[in-house]
């Protein structure tokens, strides 16, 4: 029998947490290198304005989410799902979805104003997230994010 769980990511968790993340960024083509995501979830486990929950089957870690906040002035507090990852065999049975409800409460709990997610192409299609997300109900605004190496 499953047993699976959703809870805050701590220390303990780091090296599931690089696994995935690696896991993650080599299947939708991001560059950072493990030792900028060791380093990084390492500050964001301590940092208010982010939450990092992982999903658990049986004592394993299968995937995780990381949502953080911001002051935008047109919106007020605003969350992002910076990061959803599920390991690919244990897709489609809803823990993506456990994920994203836990990232709405968290958000919510935190009087954010709404939820974002961007979806990233890299060269992809990415229609089925747009499907999927917009079966939960999340809206495509039409924005573009520009950004420039610094």
């Amino acid at each position: 029998m499953l047993i699976r769980v959703l809870r805050p990511a701590t220390e303990a968790d780091l090296a599931d947490l690089v696994r995935l993340a690696r896991a993650f960024y080599d299947e939708d083509g991001f560059r950072t290198g493990d030792d900028d995501l060791r380093a990084r979830f390492g500050v964001l486990l301590h940092d208010s304005d982010a939450n990092i929950t992982v999903a658990t089957e049986s004592g394993a870690t299968v995937g995780f989410a990381l949502t953080t906040t911001r002051l935008i002035l047109e919106s007020g507090l605003a969350a992002e799902l910076q990061d959803l990852y599920v390991r690919p065999e244990h897709r489609r049975q809803g823990i993506g979805a456990a994920l994203i409800g836990d990232a709405e409460q968290w958000a919510r709990a935190r009087s954010a104003t709404l939820l974002e997610v961007v979806v990233a192409p890299n060269g992809r299609d990415v229609s089925h997230l747009h499907r999927y997300y917009g079966a939960l109900g999340y809206v495509d605004e039409g924005r573009q994010i520009l950004s420039r190496d610094l």
